[in-house]
């Protein structure tokens, strides 16, 4: 029977004090009662405007109707013909403003609740399936793929599924990219990521970890090896710091260290080889889903916390459900300031200067551009300050690959299907964009594995 019900399901949860002192998975995902509830909700569109918002082109209303029939391994096969990585993607994606966006129960009450029902099928599957996964008969070609983050495990993932050897070419000692070491542990729990990376080894594609690509070897080297193709998903891993005084001083964290010492190197456990700071009372500078991490990490590492943002609440570009999880965790938010000094005793970091700020006229973006108010300055005390500002793609491949052609921003330049400038070279994902979100990295994988197969294969006629 149809559930007309005007609101989704509500996801399961720790309670907020509780989880606030712990890095445990703050959602606990869908009962099968909930998840067969939910997806009695969808109206099965002929239409699918819902799949309009996804990257990857899931068949959503399929898998859906999988659900509602109890066949739960079908609707996953269903998914992973397009995804892989479905039970990230149901955890981390912004279907709000994707997928969700275009349901149709969306214009009068809250659409499907279709990231938490991929969630739920990827967990299922995790759980029940014992098949092991075909390895595809393999074609005879070689394709290179450098980062092992969204968009690189994507484009390996579908070009192994067309029969051809993957290898993968991963800076650090573990694969998932951002995924591993951006992401923290209660959003986006590590043996998730392990079990999807796992998925894509027994298909066939090889990964090598601990390989610097620009630095170990270069993208030259990779052809001169054989490999017929490069994709570059190096994601961008350059923090970006503010000018201002003090900001060198002990105790200014980029976020990304900051995460990449807690969610890698799991510096947040007793006995961690890995220092990280337990701050007493730590701000964070910014408003996107980074900025949401940090603050919430440095809430369970025992901090006071406050957000600082230069717009207002309503501007934060950050998911609504992260900001919403924050506030239950006890965290301050400081907006309409931005900071102008980082005050010090000696070189330690003892406070922030911050100045007021009000909305002026739309920026080039379209939202209002902040301005600052004179004479509203004023202090905040804190030992600990991380900057969440955005990341911009890391100059080493770029300064070690002839021939690309660069952005003003330090995107690699590429056409409609991922292309570079250089014949056989392309790529995707934040290396391409800058920081953005998984699903467009996965959605700029799948593009570029298409193009990569149809050059490799006109090479042959």
């Amino acid at each position: 029977m149809a559930n007309m019900s005007l609101q989704k399901n509500p996801m399961p949860s720790q309670d907020p004090v509780v989880r606030s002192g712990n890095f445990n998975e703050v959602a606990l995902g869908y009962t099968e009662e909930q998840a067969l509830d939910e997806a009695a909700r969808c109206l099965q569109c002929k239409t699918k405007p819902c799949m309009k918002g996804c990257p990857v082109m899931i068949q959503i209303p399929e898998f859906i109707k999988k659900i509602e029939e109890k066949d739960y391994e079908g609707a996953y096969q269903i998914i992973a013909a397009t995804s892989a990585l479905p039970a990230v993607c149901g955890r981390v994606c912004p279907q709000e403003t994707q997928c969700e966006k275009f349901c149709t129960r969306g214009v009068k009450g809250e659409p499907v609740g279709i990231g938490r029902l991929e969630r739920f099928v990827a967990d299922w599957h995790n759980s029940h399936a014992v098949a092991a996964a075909e390895k595809p008969a393999y074609n005879g070609h070689r394709v290179a793929i450098v980062g092992s983050g969204p968009s690189g495990l994507t484009c390996a993932g579908d070009l192994v599924r067309l029969g051809y050897q993957v290898t993968v070419f991963e800076a650090l000692h573990q694969p998932g990219g951002v995924l591993v070491y951006g992401i923290p542990e209660f959003r986006l729990p590590k043996r998730i990521v392990e079990k999807e990376v796992d998925g894509l080894k027994k298909m066939g594609v090889t990964i090598e970890t601990n390989v610097v690509v620009g630095r170990s070897l270069s993208v030259d080297d990779l052809f001169n090896e054989g490999f017929e193709a490069v994709f570059i998903g190096s994601g961008a891993g350059l923090p970006m710091f503010m000018d201002i005084p003090g900001i060198y001083a002990r105790g200014v964290f980029s976020a990304n260290e900051f995460l990449t010492r807690i969610n890698l190197m799991k510096a947040y456990l007793p006995g961690s080889d890995t220092p990280v700071p337990h701050p007493k009372k730590a701000c964070v500078i910014g408003g996107g889903n980074v900025a949401m991490d940090a603050a919430r990490c440095a809430r369970r590492l025992g901090a006071e916390v406050t957000v600082v943002y230069r717009r207002g609440m309503e501007e934060l570009p950050a998911r609504k459900e992260e900001v919403e999880h924050a506030l239950e965790e006890g965290i301050e938010f400081r907006t309409l300031c931005s900071p102008v000094a980082i005050l010090t005793e000696g070189d330690v970091t003892s406070g922030i200067r911050c100045i007021r700020m009000e909305l002026g006229e739309p920026d080039e973006s379209g939202r209002r551009r902040p301005v600052e108010v004179p004479g509203s300055e004023f202090e905040l005390e804190t030992d600990c300050v991380i900057m969440a500002l955005g990341t911009s793609p890391n100059p080493l491949i770029k300064d070690t690959t002839e021939g690309l052609t660069i952005n003003r921003k330090g995107g690699i330049v590429v056409d409609e299907n991922g292309l570079t400038s250089r014949e056989g070279i392309y790529a995707g994902g934040d290396a391409v964009t800058g920081a953005a979100t998984v699903i467009l990295a996965m959605g700029a994988g799948k593009t570029a594995a298409k193009a990569i197969d149809e050059y490799i294969r006109s090479k042959q006629a």
